[in-house]
């Protein structure tokens, strides 16, 4: 499965910072953003399952930032 997130990150030294604490948090999560996106969108793909959205956006919010799941009629995956 694949989540994607509207977020409010900006700077990539933040971003790889998150993608390591997800990995850390979540076993199976592959994680990337993509800044150069005007929704500065994450994206997290789980094979196991499902990916747990509301823990995810809890553990963005630790670390002081917003995310939202964008939905899926505002975007294509490639």
């Amino acid at each position: 499965m694949i989540e994607v997130f509207k977020t409010n990150v900006r700077a990539r030294s933040h971003a790889k910072m998150l993608v390591s604490q997800i990995h850390k948090a979540f076993n199976g999560y592959e994680a990337n953003f993509d800044l150069d996106d005007c929704d500065n969108i994450l994206r997290i793909k789980c094979e196991t399952g499902m990916v747990q959205s509301p823990v995810l956006i809890a553990l963005l919010k630790d670390f002081g930032f917003h995310a939202e799941v964008l939905d899926d009629k505002c975007f294509s995956i490639k």
